[in-house]
């Protein structure tokens, strides 16, 4: 869904990307830097296991900032004309393996109910196989569905920060998470049979 909404603010995302190409740093260590700081937030969630309370809360800012560095990476890509078949299979595997090990960290956290985090990893993968699976068909599915990775990261994110006030809040985002990405696996079945053309 905040695929859809990208051409109205890329003016602006190819300005952070220049700024931060200034740098000289390649795309490929932002992206490394987003990933890194995807498994610090992975490890804040689990450091509610030892009763460190705060742990949704940080582990949501430091997941947000996370997906910040997910935007930089792409922007300074298309900044520096260095967009690569290889810097986008990296970009896409070490966004998976953050958003596992994110899902993991609150699962190990006991943060919210253990079924519930592996459904919603679940139908997270479906999602992200489903459109693997259609590109390599030649069915272009970005943007369908109204819960991709970025809006599923949001939720956790928001609802982790929210847990400061509500100890139930992450359970209740992964509630959302679940709903909103098993909505998305259904509406990219969906397209993808009726777009298909059988010879």
């Amino acid at each position: 869904m905040l695929n859809r909404i990208r051409d109205r603010i890329e003016p602006t995302m190819n300005s952070l990307g220049l700024k931060f190409a200034a740098s000289g740093l390649s795309p490929n260590f932002w992206t490394s830097v987003g990933f890194a700081l995807a498994i610090v937030s992975a490890l804040a969630y689990a450091s509610a296991s030892i009763g460190f309370i705060y742990a949704g809360i940080y582990g949501g800012i430091v997941l947000l900032v996370s997906g910040f560095f997910d935007i930089v990476d792409g922007s300074v890509a298309r900044a520096t004309k260095q967009i690569s078949h290889r810097g986008a299979f990296l970009d896409s595997t070490f966004d998976k393996v953050a958003e596992v090990a994110v899902f993991l960290g609150i699962l190990y956290g006991s943060l919210a109910d253990g079924w519930i985090v592996l459904l919603a990893l679940g139908l997270s993968l479906l999602v992200s196989y489903t459109r693997a699976r259609a590109e390599s068909l030649g069915i272009e599915l970005k943007g369908v569905g109204i819960g991709e990775r970025a809006e599923r990261l949001i939720v956790i994110a928001i609802f982790s920060i929210a847990s400061i006030g509500f100890a139930s809040a992450i359970n209740y985002g992964m509630v959302i998470v679940v709903i909103i990405a098993g909505i998305t696996f259904i509406q990219r079945v969906v397209s993808v049979v009726t777009r298909i053309k059988e010879g």
